[in-house]
């Protein structure tokens, strides 16, 4: 092997940021989930006294993981930890608007239990209010795994720096992205493919809001897009199907794509 090649990766390496396996940031991601929905549980606790160890061991398992972070040596990580498992309760609360706007939003989810064991738009909203949290407590790196994992996983791509509110419902799901500074109200449906996103800019622009704002109420319909950081979808307003938007739309508004499609008739095709 080239020498100079070698030695170009060994410097990498040395520059490389330390940091635990995504998968062990997920599991303890998915620890924290199934310790607050018991539908997922893969044990079963004998008193109130085993689940408050558990979610001991959960803090301290986050406060390793911080330990492990390289980006994070300049943390405090107890600190983290401790605020993290503060907000514990809080998060249950809104997971818990969420799970009840999925299965009220979809006429194919026939229980809450179904809905979180198996609708990847749960999953999707849960990694990212989790990582959400660790985000505002400056974090590093640690809120983009997770919210890059649940990507991997359910094709749902939300970066944990957007701003969603109570009772999101995200019906299929699949090629939906939420851009970083994307702001979302509360009792919002998004269909599959929508796309929540930024005009082209600069990168000295990264600090800037570049993502849309939606406002409560709103339905965004499949493969919609809507792009801009000064974009505001108002209150109540229904965004069609297959719509692109780079403008504003006042509350109450119904917004539609009204393609032009032929049907010829084939005289020859056999009946």
């Amino acid at each position: 092997m080239n020498k100079e090649f070698i030695q170009t990766l060994y410097k990498r390496q040395k520059r490389a940021q330390a940091l635990p396996p995504n998968q062990a940031i997920a599991d303890w991601a998915f620890q924290l989930i199934g310790l607050l929905f018991p539908e997922l549980a893969d044990r079963i606790f004998n008193d109130e006294e085993e689940i408050e160890a558990e979610f001991k061991k959960l803090q301290q398992s986050l406060n390793h993981l911080l330990d492990a972070t390289q980006a994070c040596n300049d943390c405090n990580n107890d600190i983290i930890a401790q605020k993290f498992s503060a907000q514990i309760i809080s998060l249950y609360e809104t997971l818990k608007t969420d799970i009840i706007a999925l299965n009220s939003g979809d006429p194919a989810a026939n229980n809450e239990f179904e809905v979180i064991r198996t609708y990847p738009g749960f999953w999707a909203i849960a990694f990212y209010r989790i990582a959400h949290e660790l985000l505002k407590l400056e974090t590093p790196l640690i809120p983009r795994i997770l919210t890059e994992y649940a990507h991997s996983k359910t094709g749902i791509d939300i970066h944990p720096g957007a701003t969603i509110g109570e009772y999101l419902c995200i019906d299929h799901g699949t090629g939906i992205v939420i851009g970083e500074t994307a702001i979302i109200g509360k009792n919002v449906k998004l269909y599959q493919g929508v796309t929540l996103g930024a005009l082209s800019v600069s990168k000295n622009l990264a600090g800037t809001k570049r993502h849309p704002t939606v406002k409560d109420g709103v339905v965004i319909y499949s493969n919609a897009t809507i792009l801009g950081g000064e974009t505001i979808i108002g209150a109540n307003s229904v965004i069609g199907g297959n719509v692109w938007l780079t403008k504003s739309v006042p509350a109450n508004s119904t917004v539609y794509h009204t393609p032009s499609i032929r049907v010829i008739e084939n005289s020859n095709f056999p009946s």
